[in-house]
């Protein structure tokens, strides 16, 4: 059992950034962020492989937001930067363990509790 710890959320201004991180419990060879706004299905941000550091993104974001690792900690970390108001939602860390080109929550096994971001316009 892996445990996830998400930490960085907050309240922003249109504009803004935020970085957020995610500490694991034990190493995972792949990890995402995904969000979810009231009213709406849970979405994949970014995710990367641990092992290679490949990337992928959620258009709505690409551009304006950055998935980093961490091994040595096992920590991931989202840098959003030119958030807008239609950022603002629950953000979830997720582990896994097999590299996909899509951000499912299929590939997933582990979540955390969330946090959550805020984006004023």
């Amino acid at each position: 059992q892996v445990q996830l710890v998400e930490s960085g959320g907050g309240s922003v201004q249109a504009g803004g950034s935020l970085r957020l991180s995610c500490a694991a419990s034990g190493s995972m060879s792949r990890m995402a962020w995904f969000r979810q706004a009231p009213g709406k299905e849970r979405e994949g941000v970014a995710s990367i492989y641990t092992v290679d550091g490949s990337t992928n993104y959620a258009d709505s974001v690409k551009g304006r937001f950055t998935i980093s690792r961490d091994n040595a900690k096992n920590t991931v970390y989202l840098q959003m930067n030119s958030l807008k108001p239609e950022d603002s939602a629950m953000y979830y860390c997720a582990a896994g363990y097999h590299w996909a080109r899509v951000i499912s929550e299929l590939g997933f096994v582990y979540w955390g509790q969330g946090t959550q971001v805020t984006v004023a316009s």
